[in-house]
């Protein structure tokens, strides 16, 4: 049945390893981010086969499928109150950015006889979560190391994943320079310095980044292969782990450019068509609610992606050197947001070979 997601498990192992290994030489600790895939098991196996011992999700649902797995476990999204309770029994570790909810976690951790590891996010520019004064930051780090059921694990920080503020030297430095704030005043070293995620790796190569930050939350570069700072892959990575495969229902040909009077989509856009002539298109059994058209390209690189509504995927395939035909499969190469969506979908099935 179609759609599929075919996981290539053998380069996502290489994928795994390599950027594990490009980390570990300097002294930077890996954790494995899962929620692209939905946590699903299997792939997250093979990123502990790959040297990864701690595991991060922002769905507390993701990391109870996880529970099997020998690693640390992370929640990396604040964790809603309504979460605490399960918070606990599954995740080792949280990002948090509430002084209320890590007492909400520290109650929830002594009822159940646990130590929660806590890890304080500071905000440095991306507006996103974290602590903007220190002052605030250092006073909730001394209240969090007075309780009986949270441990002070460490602090981090996010950037580029909503205003996309590029990490730099003085990002990590200003990092480190809290880090040893918080040390001070606690009377003993943090263990982890998080400093942010792949769009931190092109920094770290190039030597940017300071000593005592140890750890990066790393999802996109272990599935893909990429640094998110200038978007490239690094060498001996692999780009081809999630390939979807669809089903063509359709095959006609059409004009490039409708006709009648054109209205707004669902956003309240108006779309725009280039005129091609007359052009051999095909529709294939999926859209919208199952892949990103923005982050995915067919394999046959003379395909054209005219684009998709819910469920149906609209492409050209005239420049073709391959006769398609109704029943036949088109292959798509898919990037983040796109395999996101796709382990989403239930309507997408999973093949790991």
């Amino acid at each position: 049945m179609y759609p599929l997601v075919r996981v290539n498990k053998k380069h996502l192992l290489e994928n795994v390893r390599t950027v594990t290994e490009l980390c570990a030489a300097r002294n930077m600790a890996v954790t494995g981010v899962t929620k692209v895939f939905g946590g699903d098991p299997e792939i997250a196996a093979v990123y502990v086969a790959g040297g990864i011992t701690r595991l991060g999700d922002s769905r507390v649902e993701n990391l109870k499928l996880l529970k099997g797995l020998a690693a640390e476990k992370w929640l990396i999204r604040p964790p809603m109150m309504s979460e605490v309770d399960d918070l606990v029994t599954y995740a080792d570790a949280s990002l948090n950015s509430e002084l209320a909810t890590i007492q909400a976690i520290n109650g929830a951790a002594i009822a159940k006889g646990k130590v929660h590891k806590v890890i304080l996010m500071v905000d440095l520019g991306d507006i996103r979560e974290g602590f903007i004064d220190h002052d605030e930051l250092v006073g909730a780090a001394l209240e969090t190391e007075k309780m009986k059921g949270v441990h002070l694990y460490g602090i981090g920080v996010n950037l580029t994943c909503f205003s996309f503020i590029q990490s730099d030297s003085e990002k990590m430095t200003a990092l480190m320079e809290l880090s040893k704030t918080i040390g001070e005043t606690i009377g003993r070293e943090l263990e982890v310095v998080s400093g942010g995620n792949s769009a931190t790796l092109d920094l770290m190569m190039k030597g940017g980044i300071s000593e005592g930050v140890n750890n990066l939350r790393l999802g996109e570069s272990l599935l893909f292969g990429k640094e998110r700072a200038n978007y490239t892959f690094l060498p001996g990575t692999h780009k081809d782990v999630f390939t979807l495969e669809c089903e063509i229902v359709e095959l006609k040909e059409k004009p490039s450019v409708p006709w009648g009077t054109v209205g707004v989509d669902s956003y309240g856009k108006s779309p725009a068509f280039t005129d091609r002539g007359t052009r051999l298109k095909v529709i294939c059994a999926l859209g919208k609610q199952d892949f990103d058209v923005e982050t995915s390209t067919p394999v046959d690189k003379d395909i054209i992606i005219l684009g998709a509504s819910s469920d149906h995927l609209m492409l050209d395939v005239t420049d073709s050197n391959k006769s398609y035909k109704v029943g036949d499969t088109v292959e798509l190469q898919l990037g983040y947001f796109s395999t996101m969506r796709a382990f989403t979908s239930r309507y997408v099935r999973k093949v790991y070979v």
